[in-house]
């Protein structure tokens, strides 16, 4: 199980609640060990400060991860941290087409599967990612987030 700590700095309208942002982090989790999890969401101003800083990429951008590594000898049960970006996540669900929810529960898997080591650097480490991506997301009733469609 995980205990969300919500951390909520942007005045960015519907976000979703904390019990639906934990349901679909659990869904993400591939162990069943009690751990906490930082959900941080923030304004495009301090995403692109902390993509800036951490990955030299000056612009703000959807999700970050941030895994936790416990110092030797501490032992505290922290996945980590996600800080998202509202506003990005709704240009790009708007962009796609795709309803908002689903934009967002896609988010969470994805940046819940970062902390727990999954990545999409090379061909294969993507397919690995986006397949197991598209199972949770199935399971909890929303379709491909990397299906394409036309325009109509």
């Amino acid at each position: 199980m995980l205990h969300i700590n919500l951390q909520v700095v942007t005045d960015a309208p519907n976000l979703p609640n904390s019990n639906t942002l934990q349901k679909w982090a659990e869904a993400a989790m591939q162990g069943d060990e009690e751990l906490s999890l930082v959900v941080r969401i923030v304004n495009e101003e301090e995403s692109e400060a902390l993509n800036s800083s951490y990955r030299n990429k000056h612009k703000p951008t959807n999700v970050l991860s941030f895994p936790f590594e416990a110092p030797a000898g501490i032992e505290e049960p922290h996945l980590g941290d996600l800080v998202i970006c509202a506003p990005v996540l709704e240009k790009e669900a708007r962009e796609q087409k795709k309803p908002l929810e689903t934009h967002w529960a896609h988010i969470i898997v994805h940046g819940v599967l970062h902390l727990q080591g999954l990545d999409h650097q090379n061909d294969a480490e993507a397919e690995e990612m986006e397949s197991l991506e598209r199972q949770i997301l199935a399971h909890l009733g929303y379709p491909d987030p990397y299906a394409t469609t036309e325009p109509s």
